[in-house]
């Protein structure tokens, strides 16, 4: 090896130390601006950061800024609460028509008699087009006119566990992304002291207490930073949110800052996307113990404010938890999931309902009256869903079976058309006939009104690109949109 070899050698060697060594400074660097950030956001950045998104900027303008879904765990009865039969009341008793039910799926009535059973509560008109709806939710009937009743969805799924899986996933697989993770992911969130994906639970009664597994708002293969995070209506909101005793927040913020520049000077030699997930959410972990309890105290809101929801400061009620979901959505939470549960009414539906409609009537309009009066209903998608539907069929002498064929679903907000019905089920209610929609239809619309192509919005996964509206085929419900 000549001089001039050995010269350039040393001289990439140097240029290799000095990378190193500019690299690890940064990082040192990086570390006491981490924690000033951390403790003190506002002083690095004049507004808080978002998280970024996939997505830039969205294809086409977005109608919503952000989703509140209400899921209604269990699978809510269209014949009790949106879609109104005086056909399956003339025919109760009857048998139902083979013509209707021959080869068709059925969950636990697979080869019984089947009996036509009525409605069980009465409907009632509401509206400037005066629709009908169950009378019991005459609360959600006063805001009729800023929903858009769904009469004709349908699933795939019959049974609990795949039927959430594909409501939330578009997939009965688990292992998918939580459609909260893929809008997350595609679009980032505007909250800086939260995540962007938040989900809340409640319990209620007169149904069968389904459980819900913590998959359904998994971030699946998208990095897990998207993957929704829980917080408890009642209690601590998250559990070990506080420091322990001696434990000043300047310490706890000092020790993440010096874990994450240990972790920037990793990432920097393995390049792991997991590492960057783990950055992240050390600083919303932290960023969460000063702004959860702040979000979560209810006291503050005034007490005309609680009297419109119905609910009092951490009780844990869907009721309380629809209030949370305002206060997320002011503080730029992208999406917002709650779950009510118990609507599985294979026993006494008609009790059942009757504890549904005082659990969640007044909530919900509630809600859609509190974005409107804010100014935020036009950017806010609320949508109502549960699982699946339940049969026209009777089981047993009072109760209804779980099916698939036809549910109704309602949307306000976000750019959707108001005071309108879409579709519709045939006579008896056991199937959709009229503008039939699906749950990746369903699923299209929700990204459209976000300014996101469902068909071009798509992750390689498996050498296939999957995206949250399936590969069969789905469409934008245009009906229905402003």
């Amino acid at each position: 090896m000549n001089r001039a070899d050995k010269s350039s050698d040393a001289s990439s060697a140097q240029a290799v130390v000095n990378r190193r060594a500019f690299l690890g400074r940064g990082a040192q660097g990086l570390g006491a601006v981490a924690l000033t950030s951390l403790l003190q956001p506002l002083r690095v950045s004049s507004a808080p950061v978002p998280a970024p998104g996939g997505i830039r900027p969205p294809p086409f303008p977005p109608k919503a800024r952000r989703v509140i879904w209400l899921s209604m765990a269990g699978g809510p009865s269209h014949l009790e609460t949106f879609d109104p039969k005086p056909k399956l009341t003339a025919m109760h008793g009857q048998p139902m028509p083979e013509s209707m039910t021959q080869g068709q799926q059925l969950a636990q009535l697979q080869g019984k008699k089947l009996i036509c059973f009525a409605p069980q509560h009465p409907f009632a008109k509401f509206g400037k087009n005066q629709a009908e709806i169950c009378a019991l939710f005459k609360n959600i009937g006063s805001v009729l006119d800023e929903i858009c009743l769904v009469r004709s969805m349908t699933t795939d799924a019959i049974n609990h566990d795949p039927a959430h899986m594909f409501m939330n996933t578009g997939s009965q697989i688990a292992g998918r992304p939580s459609m909260g993770a893929w809008v997350t992911y595609g679009l980032g969130s505007e909250a800086a002291e939260l995540p962007g994906f938040v989900v809340l639970t409640s319990l209620g009664r007169g149904g069968q207490n389904q459980p819900i597994a913590a998959r359904q708002w998994s971030s699946g293969f998208l990095p897990s930073r998207h993957q929704g995070v829980q917080l408890r209506g009642k209690g601590d909101p998250v559990l070990y949110l506080g420091n322990p005793s001696g434990v000043t927040r300047e310490i706890q913020g000092g020790d993440i800052a010096a874990i994450n520049r240990l972790n920037h000077r990793h990432d920097l030699q393995v390049e792991d996307p997991e590492i960057a997930t783990r950055i992240a959410q050390y600083e919303m972990a932290f960023r969460m113990q000063a702004s959860v309890p702040e979000l979560m105290d209810l006291s503050g809101e005034g007490r005309r404010t609680l009297e419109l929801y119905g609910c009092q400061p951490g009780d844990g009620s869907f009721a309380g938890n629809c209030l949370v979901a305002r206060r997320l959505a002011e503080r730029g939470v992208r999406f917002i999931q709650l779950y009510h549960k118990d609507w599985d009414h294979h026993s006494d539906v008609k009790e059942g309902i009757e504890f549904k409609a005082r659990e969640i009537d007044r909530a919900c309009m509630a809600l859609i009256v509190d974005l409107k009066q804010r100014g935020m209903i036009e950017d806010t998608l609320i949508i109502w869903a549960g699982e699946f539907s339940r049969t026209p069929m009777s089981q047993g002498s009072n109760g209804r079976d779980h099916h698939n064929r036809a549910m109704s679903v309602w949307l306000a907000g976000g750019g959707i058309r108001g005071g309108i019905v879409h579709g519709a089920s045939d006579e008896l209610g056991y199937a959709a006939v009229e503008n039939i929609t699906t749950v990746h239809d369903l699923h299209a619309t929700m990204l459209h009104q976000l300014g996101v192509d469902h068909d071009l919005f798509t992750f390689k996964f498996q050498g296939l690109d999957a995206k949250l509206s399936g590969v069969e085929g789905a469409s934008v419900i245009k009906a229905i949109l402003t």
